[in-house]
């Protein structure tokens, strides 16, 4: 059974401020800690996003209505610049699920699979990086499930991270796996 079509666009920090604040400030966002932030707070982040040369958010969409966020860095100048000793095609990685009131069985590996699609999709991507919080077992989870390998924790100014990475190799048999 197909879950449907997902799509990204890039993001457009003025016009899917008011959404993506409503996503961000939920309390299943706890971990994108901006629960207390105003919508100029969203704005002005996703303002200093779109100017990085080295970090990029996307709206991800699912049959064409927004579902997802998506961020991607160059982890060598974001993020965990002198936290790791990153590789020639290290891509680092942020999503986020909009809240629902009808989940739908699923969806959120399907998420991550089509986020994980679309980097990969960029030949000079060799693997994914990603440092969520240590306690957000949720997330390790649906990582494994895709193929990311914990590394280590690592301190960052916000929080304990767990430094994890996917290979296009690992993520092909992890996908390869779950068919």
């Amino acid at each position: 059974m197909s879950i449907g079509t997902f799509t990204v666009r890039p993001l457009d920090p003025l016009k899917d401020a008011e959404l993506l604040h409503r996503w961000v400030t939920d309390p299943k966002a706890a971990f994108w800690m901006m629960q207390d932030a105003k919508l100029q707070d969203v704005e002005r982040e996703y303002m200093r996003i779109a100017a990085h040369e080295h970090h990029h958010a996307y709206l991800g969409l699912h049959d064409g209505e927004p579902a997802f966020l998506m961020e991607k860095y160059d982890p060598r100048y974001v993020e965990l610049v002198g936290l790791y000793d990153p590789e020639p095609g290290d891509v680092g990685m942020h999503f986020l699920v909009a809240p629902t009131d009808r989940p739908l069985h699923g969806f959120t590996r399907a998420v991550i699979t089509a986020v994980m699609e679309e980097l990969f999709a960029d030949p000079a991507t060799r693997r994914v990086v990603v440092e969520p919080d240590v306690t957000n077992k949720a997330v390790h989870a649906l990582n494994e499930v895709v193929g990311f390998v914990p590394e280590r924790e690592i301190d960052k100014p916000e929080k304990r991270a767990l430094l994890s990475f996917c290979t296009r190799e690992q993520f092909e048999a992890a996908r390869g796996a779950s068919v």
